[in-house]
């Protein structure tokens, strides 16, 4: 029991330092609160043992639907209290150019353009690439309109390189999807520039002590998830020594799966020259033992191609190795009687059915032992594999500011992505009408934004080779979420 205690404070005050450093300078909702929410499943589960005893675990719904209900109040709270007052989805195109790039994040009026400087801002864009039309002015935005006469991607970079001969990096500058389909160049004052001119040190966006820190309590909390899923109970002596025995198999499969698709956005990110933080991890004492992990982009994307390799090396890297530890898993797990009922989160009697992808793999690790009567009793490293295919699923859900959102927005531009996003908000509630497990998720999406931030150059379309990835990745989001056929169970005899 004391164990027990002593992990959901140390946890506790790791959250509430790192709420501190990466949410309070995004929101004016008070940290405490925040926090509060955050931790109230875990204050909910020590009350359930203080009240039942450690031996006696709660209801997976009760935690499941706690923590649920405790991430979308948050996710209202910080939104609520954002930094950036305007709502992006009543934004103008010219707005949303300027709201594009409060990425790094202060908000700084244009200082005043001249007359001879607006004659030099004339004189950067060849009537035979990109005739002006006229020029607007707004407190955060010089919005150059007219007409694209060659290809985008050759205007944007043409025009950028005449912007910044005449002007240096003052300017951060944007060609977005006007609403009559005409592009248009918006101009915004460089964050980094500013930041500079403000003497701070720009570069120092990576702490390795802090992402080191949270991945130990990270490792420290899932293994002791990991000891329960096994079956043991911290309550003696030989469980705190069974315990990295016991839970460190689900702890480095599932961090390991996490890690590896946060790698997959940094990594990219750096090689776009794209400035961003280390993988974060949460740590949380309850639950799976973390609530994933993420990077922190502090300045903006070139173009849509670098948008959409940042957004799909993610869910790609994740997913790959996903695999082999979930039929690893699989292999190792145990064929129990199929339950009347059965549900997604039941590690000890999981219907393979659940999904197609989840069907084929448990055939392939489990031959002919597999029948139509039967459910898996998950190995823990099988869990962390099932986890890690829900965790791809969710963050490929072609909505706002996930990674399929993202995916979308680079291959078909970001008022056809917001339409789509709408459509997988309403497929996934029809969808959960027929699997109530999907309930959650719709409740999730229809807070998640449709709109996110745009690349620099918005307007240039994507090669067919990353069309083709894209469709390949929201074919493989519906392997991971619809259910297996009866047909196919029928060809696979389960």
């Amino acid at each position: 029991m004391a164990f027990w205690f002593l992990l959901v404070f140390v946890l506790g005050s790791l959250t509430y330092l790192m709420m501190q450093h990466s949410v309070a300078r995004a929101t004016r909702t008070p940290i405490w609160l925040l926090w509060l929410v955050l931790m109230t499943p875990a204050f909910v589960l020590t009350g359930w043992t203080l009240v039942h005893g450690i031996k006696q675990a709660p209801p997976s719904a009760l935690i499941l639907w706690i923590s649920g209900g405790c991430l979308l109040l948050y996710w209202l709270l910080f939104n609520r209290g954002r930094q950036l007052p305007v709502d992006p989805q009543n934004q103008s195109p010219e707005n949303q150019g300027q709201a594009s790039n409060n990425s790094a994040q202060e908000t700084v009026p244009v200082r005043p353009i001249d007359l001879a400087e607006e004659s030099q801002l004339r004189n950067c864009f060849p009537w035979s690439v990109y005739y002006v039309q006229n020029i607007e002015y707004r407190p955060q935005a010089v919005i150059c309109r007219g007409q694209l006469r060659t290809m985008a991607s050759e205007a944007y970079e043409q025009i950028k390189a005449n912007i910044e001969g005449q002007f240096g990096d003052r300017f951060l500058i944007i060609f977005q999807e006007g609403i009559n389909g005409k592009p248009f160049f918006v101009l915004v004052p460089n964050p980094q520039v500013v930041r500079q001119n403000n003497h701070r040190d720009s570069e120092k966006i990576t702490r390795p002590g802090l992402a080191l820190l949270l991945l130990v309590a990270t490792l420290f909390s899932t293994t002791f998830v990991g000891l329960r899923i096994a079956g043991f109970q911290v309550n003696s002596l030989e469980s705190y020594l069974t315990l990295f025995f016991n839970g460190v198999p689900y702890a480095l499969g599932l961090i390991t799966i996490l890690g590896t698709h946060e790698l997959g956005h940094y990594l990219t990110a750096r090689f776009y020259k794209i400035r961003s933080t280390l993988p974060y991890f949460i740590p949380i004492p309850y639950f799976l033992g973390t609530f994933g992990a993420f990077i922190k982009m502090g300045s903006p994307v070139p173009h849509r191609k670098a948008l959409f390799d940042v957004s799909i090396a993610g869910p790609l890297a994740g997913f790959m190795m996903t695999i082999p530890l979930l039929i690893w898993g699989l292999a190792h797990s145990e064929i129990v009687a199929l339950p009347e009922k059965t549900g997604m989160l039941n590690p000890n009697a999981l219907n393979p059915q659940y999904s197609i992808l989840l069907a084929l793999l448990s055939k392939l690790a489990l031959g002919s032992e597999l029948t139509a009567k039967s459910a898996i009793d998950l190995h823990p490293v099988a869990v962390a594999g099932f986890l890690g295919l829900i965790v791809t699923a969710l963050n490929l859900m072609p909505v706002g500011q996930l990674d399929g959102g993202h995916i979308v927005h680079a291959m078909f531009g970001q008022r056809t992505a917001v339409f789509i996003g709408q459509i997988a908000r309403l497929l996934l509630l029809m969808l959960s009408f027929i699997r109530e497990e999907f309930l959650l998720w719709a409740i999730i999406l229809l807070f998640v934004p449709l709109i996110d931030e745009p690349a620099l150059n918005d307007v240039t379309e994507l090669d067919n080779k990353r069309d083709f990835m894209g469709l390949m990745s929201m074919a493989l989001l519906l392997l991971i979420i619809l259910p297996l056929p009866q047909f196919l169970a029928r060809l696979l005899q389960i």
